[in-house]
């Protein structure tokens, strides 16, 4: 696939580094093409750097890993984008966009792609490493499009996830975001640390 990364922090960098790994051509869309976080980045096969514009023009699946307060600039600046598919990676807990609960329902109502919400629910390390020596951890999702969905279980197999467990249309995406300030709560504000994440078991 081809893959533009918007936001080249931990997680974007996280995910960047994996899915170049796994064979794909990576995107990198930073405002700064000469100054941005995470150059090292290019080290990564198949990896360039772009202005936004350029990196979503050239890609099929854009991954969102930016601040939610930029989501309404984001998606006016990518313009056309039918036929490609945008995961937002962000939660809007400090900051949302200015007009919508989060950056899932400003891409969904202010673009013409298809938006899944995934990528947001555990820390940049577990999408890093999600082997836990006797298990591998699950990723999450929810959103409307079915397209968009098969994009992101298989991203979610190329990042190292076992499973992705849909969670629901996009009523549920504020469920979701809830289900990382879960993760956020017991890793952060419960001292437990950043080495833990969600499985599911079924008996």
């Amino acid at each position: 696939m081809k893959i533009a990364i918007i936001g080249t922090g931990n997680v974007g960098g996280v995910l960047a580094t994996q899915w170049a790994k796994a064979g794909h051509k990576i995107f990198l869309g930073v405002r700064d093409t000469t100054d941005f976080k995470g150059k090292d980045l290019l080290k990564n096969e198949n990896t360039s750097v772009h202005n936004i514009q350029e990196a979503v023009n050239l890609s099929e699946i854009i991954l969102v890993a930016s601040p939610p307060q930029f989501a309404e600039h984001l998606a006016a600046s990518f313009e056309d984008v039918e036929g490609k598919v945008i995961i937002d990676a962000t939660n809007s807990i400090r900051t949302k966009p200015e007009n919508y609960p989060t950056s899932f329902h400003a891409f969904e109502a202010l673009t013409n792609a298809d938006v899944v919400k995934c990528f947001n629910s555990t820390g940049f390390e577990n999408m890093e490493n999600p082997d836990y020596g006797d298990l591998r951890l699950d990723m999450f999702m929810a959103g409307k499009s079915d397209n968009a969905k098969s994009v992101a279980v298989q991203l979610s197999m190329d990042a190292g996830f076992e499973n992705c467990y849909d969670f629901g249309n996009s009523d549920k995406v504020e469920l979701l975001e809830n289900f990382a300030l879960s993760w956020i709560n017991l890793a952060i504000f419960q001292k437990m640390g950043r080495g833990i994440g969600f499985k599911v078991v079924f008996r």
